[in-house]
């Protein structure tokens, strides 16, 4: 808050009271500091490993083949798990900072998810889960690349957190003017005390579970900024064991911003 004295022949016959409202930049400070912190420990940990198990075949410890190949196959394994960290950050970093409506097209999202449903379809099929589509053409102008992303991210979420012999639904439609797209699981589900904070980055509600099945914790953080990109909403229905529903809500044509 800023005030200052108004004077007239001298003498102070008012003031002037200027009031920022610094909320969101306060906001945006501790999410850039949260950001930094949290990117250096999902850094540090699968690099610790790799470089103990290095340092354990490099003094010997490991003679045997097979203990030889255990530790390279551990060592492999951090570091693709290293590698697809990078690559999220990379994405959301891309994202945030680029302008989607230089590149809009027409894109038809049920056609995408069906090409979607078809690169997963080997993933499903290892954890015995079905993929369905249902629903209705629907052809909305957007970032074609990041719709892409947005789909992926929730299917694959969707196989990687439900249990074997689940199903994933993905369903299309219109309604309102929006493009709508629901994808639902019969998996694990997220604890209502969680689901406030789940599209927040590097946020997992099992870590052990996340780290198993290869997630960053910024899959669902990027489909939020690619809703936001493109002037819609995200809702959340889930609970513990019961599955998940995330419905995605696009507007046909957004409102350009101003040039």
């Amino acid at each position: 808050m800023f005030v200052s004295p108004v004077y007239t022949e001298g003498k102070i016959t008012g003031a002037i009271l200027f009031i920022l409202d610094v909320t969101e930049q306060a906001k945006a400070e501790l999410i850039r500091r949260e950001f930094s912190a949290n990117v250096s420990h999902e850094l540090k940990t699968p690099l610790t490993s790799i470089n103990g198990f290095a340092e354990m075949i490099e003094g010997g410890m490991a003679k045997d083949p097979t203990d030889v190949r255990k530790f390279a196959s551990l060592i492999h394994r951090e570091a693709q798990r290293l590698i697809s960290l990078i690559d999220d950050i990379l994405r959301l970093s891309r994202i945030e900072e680029a302008d989607p409506q230089a590149s809009f097209e027409p894109v038809n999202l049920h056609a995408l998810a069906g090409e979607i449903l078809g690169s997963l379809a080997h993933i499903a099929a290892d954890k015995t889960v079905v993929i369905e589509l249902t629903g209705t053409d629907v052809v909305l102008s957007a970032n074609r690349r990041m719709m892409d992303e947005l789909i992926y991210n929730l299917v694959d979420n969707a196989v990687k957190y439900n249990k074997s012999g689940g199903k994933v639904s993905i369903k299309t439609g219109l309604f309102e003017g929006c493009a709508v797209l629901t994808v639902s699981d019969t998996g694990i589900g997220i604890p209502r005390e969680h689901q406030s904070r789940i599209f927040e980055r590097f946020y997992r509600v099992d870590k052990s579970r996340s780290k198993e099945s290869g997630g960053t914790g910024l899959g669902l953080s990027i489909v939020k900024h690619i809703v936001e990109r493109h002037q819609g909403s995200i809702t959340l229905e889930s609970a513990s064991d019961a599955g998940t529903a995330i419905t995605v809500r696009l507007p046909i044509k957004i409102q350009r911003d101003p040039a």
